[in-house]
């Protein structure tokens, strides 16, 4: 099936299917954004634009290294955003398949023996979030492989998330998809996860190094960071209008 916008997500797997609003809430799960919206300006910040909490322990001349106006959205952009990940009759957010091989997802043929999933996911008519396998240490022996020839081979691929874990920072492992994506020129982005589980002296110190590894290690890497907490949902609601725009499903005004 067809999809107006492709986009893969290596690492751990849960984090996309938070991106679908498919974990737990520090609201209730009832919530829509407007009621969001509604908490004191403070906390709003912390929910939604983390990057922007962590600014206000920097000094002054260091700020800019966070590139918060590079994917500025207002408000209202993340609440229009919010639309295309809500589930309704007319917007159904669905389990599309499974690729136990890689010739088992649409439209591509590869060779048999590969048994690592890829999960597709269609969200509405809009695009399709797909779960890719993990790397690191629990990766298969022929996760390069496999991964590399669908990097390669699908067209319609929009960007490419790659999910580092926030307490521990980019490791061994984390390069094997790194420079993948910087050898077959794929744009791509950094979510940096589990930042609920750091001190904010901790994460601002691993958002710094990560962002100067991006700045001066990476030519196809966005240059925002998008930190996000499965477990508070921070950072979840700006990911997913930065996912809505790249997708060329919504036109911000920042």
């Amino acid at each position: 099936m067809a999809a107006r916008g492709l986009l893969s997500g290596m690492g751990c797997l849960f984090e996309m299917p938070a991106a679908l609003g498919l974990v737990s809430r520090p609201y209730s799960t009832s919530q829509t954004f407007a009621e969001v919206l509604r908490l004191p300006k403070t906390q709003l910040t912390k929910l939604v634009f983390p990057l922007q909490e962590l600014q206000r322990h920097l000094l002054p001349e260091s700020r800019p290294v966070l590139h918060l106006k590079t994917f500025d959205p207002s408000l209202e952009d993340i609440a229009r955003a919010e639309s295309f990940f809500t589930a309704t009759t007319r917007n159904r957010i669905e389990y599309l398949s499974s690729a136990e091989h890689l010739d088992h997802a649409p439209d591509l043929l590869r060779p048999e023996g590969h048994t690592k999933k890829m999960n597709f996911f269609k969200v509405g008519k809009h695009f399709t979030l797909v779960d890719m396998p993990g790397y690191g240490y629990r990766a298969p022996e022929d996760f390069v492989n496999m991964v590399e020839t669908y990097l390669k081979e699908r067209k319609n691929l929009m960007r490419t998330f790659l999910l580092v874990d926030s307490v521990v920072g980019i490791q061994k492992a984390d390069n094997i998809a790194i420079e993948m994506c910087e050898e077959f020129a794929l744009p791509y982005v950094m979510v940096l996860t589990k930042i609920d589980k750091s001190s904010k002296g901790h994460l601002l110190k691993q958002v710094l190094q990560i962002q100067k590894f991006v700045a001066t290690k990476t030519q196809g890497c966005f240059p925002q960071l998008f930190p996000v907490s499965a477990v508070t949902y921070s950072g979840i609601h700006l990911l997913r209008c930065f996912i809505a725009n790249i997708t060329g499903n919504l036109k911000t005004n920042g």
